[in-house]
């Protein structure tokens, strides 16, 4: 290419596109190193510069300093210490010859070029809309193909509408209105690009927003939304002002704002409910009105046993265990619902497997170790921290109540240890699925902490669970199998 015919590339297109010329010359380097590389070896690390003001370009060639005794050395990539003066690690570069360019040659740096100057203006779209990450937009149906809806929402961007981000039975035409929540996505390979959902919880507290003006003067608080898309949705709401009742204010007079959520999502069933800062009463608030009779914590594993009666055990539950896994995810917790006589009994053999272990630890008879336990200790902790009075009833010894609770102390001590021990193999196990610490809290919080959790998992499980695709969990949950087969 001439000098004067690049400059005339850079001011036309500048112009029509609306990119700055900078943007427009670096993708005319790539487009030419890209169409020169075919002159070059396959693994030749090449770059152009173009003079911004007289439009002539140059070509240069890279190799790594590396030692040239060394078995990898690779005479098209590396250079030695001694042909470059340069030390091992550093680059060194090298003006090559232009490349004349033919009609391939040509054609070749056209299309990189017009690729590098569509990624532009789609990466300029997609800096306009940052803003709006997460927010309601609205557009027209451009397309519709297979796999997705094609939708303008201004006049010069447009984003895309995967199916599976549509709510179950949705069919849209071309040219009607639609609203959705705007994701910015980074697509590797791709950059970051402009999706749509309907189908994420955001959609919920975005209609919301729009309906209830007590939401966008803050007087409200939506704390949480868990949802089934085009079924059923809870969301947690919180008042910042005693005299407003939240729910009220979301149901509207009549019902008439949280109908015309649910019109707009296609007669979803909505569930407003109080939020709380005790997970406890949220996850109490979150299955009502089935009655919860008991609740017990594991603030380790996150998760709770809430016991119902057997009148409310369905109700609980809910239709295919929605009720119970929308109040999961509202929560935060791992949420498993029993019987009140299945949790009777496990509270007795709770009891029974520590009694079994203070007789073992303090070498005590039977009788103390239940009087220990009658008096609410059910943790070594609990021992070794509290008050020596509350032993002296069936304890007449000091020494022997300070034995006991210094046992309690190094019993306790080796638990914890035992727990970081475990917990520390639990994520090695699951980092060796390519998971991020992000990705493995958020597993741990649903109790899976292992490679045998993991793998007991259905791909819509998982994925209920992380951000992954389904080729992505099927191929994650297949490798947390691979040692049962070995």
């Amino acid at each position: 290419m001439k000098s004067n015919e690049i400059l005339a590339v850079v001011d036309s297109v500048s112009t029509e596109k609306g990119l700055d010329q900078d943007i427009i010359f670096k993708a005319i380097e790539v487009a030419i190193a890209s169409a020169s590389h075919r002159h070059f070896h396959e693994d030749a690390d090449l770059f152009v510069e173009i003079n911004r003001e007289t439009g002539e370009y140059s070509t240069h060639r890279n190799w790594i300093v590396f030692d040239n005794n060394d078995e990898e050395f690779h005479h098209e990539t590396h250079i030695s210490e001694e042909d470059s003066n340069l030390k091992i690690g550093e680059i060194y570069s090298k003006e090559e010859e232009n490349i004349s360019f033919g009609r391939i040659e040509t054609q070749a740096a056209r299309q990189v070029m017009l690729q590098k100057v569509r990624e532009a203006e789609r990466e300029k779209v997609v800096q306009q809309f940052m803003s709006q990450n997460n927010k309601l937009v609205s557009g027209s149906v451009k397309r519709v193909t297979r796999d997705n809806v094609i939708v303008d929402i201004t006049h010069e961007a447009e984003a895309l509408l995967p199916r599976d981000r549509l709510m179950p039975g949705e069919i849209y035409k071309i040219g009607e209105r639609i609203r959705a929540i705007l994701q910015i996505v980074e697509i590797e390979g791709r950059g970051p690009q402009l999706m749509l959902s309907r189908s994420c919880p955001e959609m919920v507290t975005e209609l919301f927003s729009i309906e209830v003006p007590e939401i966008n003067e803050d007087i409200i608080e939506i704390r949480g939304v868990a949802r089934d898309a085009g079924s059923r949705s809870k969301i947690a709401v919180k008042t910042n002002d005693g005299r407003i009742d939240p729910v009220g204010a979301c149901v509207g007079m009549r019902g008439s704002r949280v109908q015309a959520v649910s019109h707009e999502l296609g007669g979803e069933r909505i569930d407003i409910i109080i939020y709380d800062d005790n997970p406890a009463q949220l996850v109490i608030n979150a299955l009502s009105p089935a009655k919860v009779e008991s609740i017990v914590m594991d603030e380790d594993s996150r998760s709770m046993d809430i016991a119902v009666n057997e009148e409310n055990l369905a109700l609980a539950i809910g239709s295919r265990g929605q009720n119970i896994r929308l109040a999961s995810k509202l929560s935060g917790w791992n949420l498993n619902v029993i019987s009140s006589e299945e949790a009777e009994a496990k509270v007795k053999v709770d009891e029974t497997e520590f009694l079994a272990k203070i007789i073992d630890t303090f070498e005590v008879s039977e009788n103390i170790a239940e009087k220990i336990i009658s008096s609410g200790f059910s943790t070594f902790d609990d021992i070794a921290y509290a008050d020596n009075k509350i032993f002296k009833d069936f304890i007449d010894s000091e020494d022997e109540i300070n034995r006991i609770k210094s046992a309690s102390e190094d019993a306790a001590l080796m638990e914890a240890m035992g727990a970081v021990t475990e917990e520390e193999d639990n994520v090695e196990s699951l980092s060796d699925l390519s998971l991020n610490e992000e990705n493995i809290q958020k597993l741990s919080i649903k109790g899976i902490k292992n490679k045998d959790d993991l793998a007991e998992l259905s791909i819509d499980e998982l994925r209920d669970i992380i951000d992954i695709s389904e080729d992505e969990a099927s191929k994650m949950i297949m490798k947390a199998r691979e040692h049962w087969f070995k």
